[in-house]
């Protein structure tokens, strides 16, 4: 049984009746209002997933129940399908012109209008999903941004070496879903440092053995706080393994090669080119055409050579030298 449940406006009853019986047979949720008016007052108490509207009703013709629709926020991105017998190209345009999402002409074929049904629904979800992944990715810069905070040493590094990891995700051919995990993982790859002191976090000059011990245990204290949400267990392996070395020198299990997941890889060479890039207490800043002299000598040993080539590629469109 399909759970999304649809809203049909229509003020002919037997119309009405007839397109909400066939509905429920092919597994929708319907709810009916024979006109306009009655539709927003419905509105206030139940939330359908589309709305099917008429336009010629009485007292609030489909028109006016479409702009009162979108009038009010919670309702701007419902979907909404005028079904009516008025076939005029003016009403089609009018329709259209106003934003409405599709327009069924009567007597509709039930092949037809559901197809609109199932794509303007899918449209919606993609739709609802992508500023659901905005509002998360938003709220977990904000907690970065806190943790960051501690460390004066590293700010706004998280934008940095986001944008960073995008743009190497895309250029090796890394899809929507697993960008969208390289992103999660890049915000969060240093959440685990708000385990370490800030004495060792704000320290000028090199960490004692006991310090850098410390400081190594970040990558595994950062998996660890994520691991029971389950829409950040994506992340985890950047958050874990971003310290890893392609020679499997690294920390925290030692990986090497692809045995480290690809977006570790991705993020050791992101938060190396940050981290030389901008100014630290002992040393100036790097200049990008200089920190990929370091990059192509570690390639094969710290990072990832097919990582360091992708960063290359990017490195020789943006640059004015070709990085030379």
């Amino acid at each position: 049984m399909n759970s999304d449940l649809i809203l049909i406006v229509e003020d002919e009853e037997d119309i009405a009746n007839s397109l909400c019986e066939w509905l429920n047979m092919v597994g929708y949720r319907t709810h009916v209002a024979y006109n306009g008016a009655t539709a927003l007052d419905d509105l206030a108490r139940i939330q359908p997933d589309i709305i099917l509207s008429d336009i010629s009703m009485p007292d609030l013709d489909g028109y006016q129940f479409y702009e009162a629709v979108r009038a009010r926020p919670e309702w701007t991105t419902t979907p909404f399908l005028f079904l009516t017998a008025r076939a005029e190209r003016n009403d089609v345009l009018a329709a259209k012109g106003l934003g409405a999402d599709d327009y069924i002409i009567k007597p509709w074929a039930p092949d037809e209008l559901l197809v609109a049904i199932q794509a303007k629904l899918k449209r919606a979800q993609e739709v609802s999903f992508a500023q659901l992944r905005r509002a998360y990715r938003d709220s977990l810069i904000v907690l970065a941004a806190a943790i960051e905070a501690r460390d004066p040493h590293t700010r706004s590094h998280v934008e940095r070496v986001s944008e960073y990891a995008l743009l190497l995700g895309r250029e090796l051919g890394l899809n929507d879903y697993q960008l969208a995990e390289l992103e999660f993982g890049a915000i969060l790859h240093d959440i685990g440092k708000i385990a370490v002191p800030e004495s060792i976090l704000a320290k000028t000059d090199l960490l004692g053995e006991n310090e850098m011990a410390e400081m190594r245990r970040h990558p595994d204290i950062g998996a660890s706080m994520v691991k029971d949400i389950p829409y950040l267990l994506p992340a985890i392996p950047g958050i874990k393994h971003h310290h890893e070395r392609y020679d499997g020198k690294g920390y925290p299990d030692g990986l090497a090669g692809e045995a480290i997941p690809l977006p570790a890889r991705i993020l050791a060479v992101a938060d190396a080119l940050d981290a030389m890039t901008t100014r630290r207490p002992y040393r100036p800043p790097r200049s990008l055409e200089d920190a990929l002299v370091v990059m192509r000598a570690e390639s094969g040993k710290q990072f990832d050579p097919k990582v360091v080539a992708a960063l290359e590629r990017i490195m020789e469109r943006t640059l004015p030298h070709g990085g030379d």
